[in-house]
């Protein structure tokens, strides 16, 4: 998982992710990367469009739920049951897609 964040770090700081980069990211925890995780993470993420995946994410929806359920709590006694279950689908779509990204 340490290897995902530090690609996800390099992100972040618009630097590119390549071999190099995240070994340096991993040393500098004060732990040694390991060569293999490193050359699988950038060959994974290399076809990967990163900020269309932390978009799709379910924790960026679970962030923004706290704001918007505050927001409409009043109005929400009447949500069709239909409506959730749409909602629910696409979590877990979400979901299916990120663990395919990340194995």
């Amino acid at each position: 998982m340490e290897y995902v964040y530090a690609a996800l770090l390099l992100h972040k700081l618009k630097q590119d992710i390549n071999e190099d980069n995240v070994k340096n990211v991993i040393k500098a925890t004060g732990v040694n990367p390991d060569d293999v995780k490193v050359k699988s993470l950038v060959a994974a993420i290399s076809e990967v469009n990163i900020e269309d995946a932390l978009k799709a994410a379910p924790i960026a929806a679970v962030a923004a739920a706290p704001a918007s359920s505050a927001a409409t709590a009043p109005s929400n006694a009447g949500v069709d049951k239909e409506e959730e279950k749409k909602e629910e689908k696409k979590e877990e779509e979400a979901l299916e897609g990120l663990s395919s990204l990340f194995g």
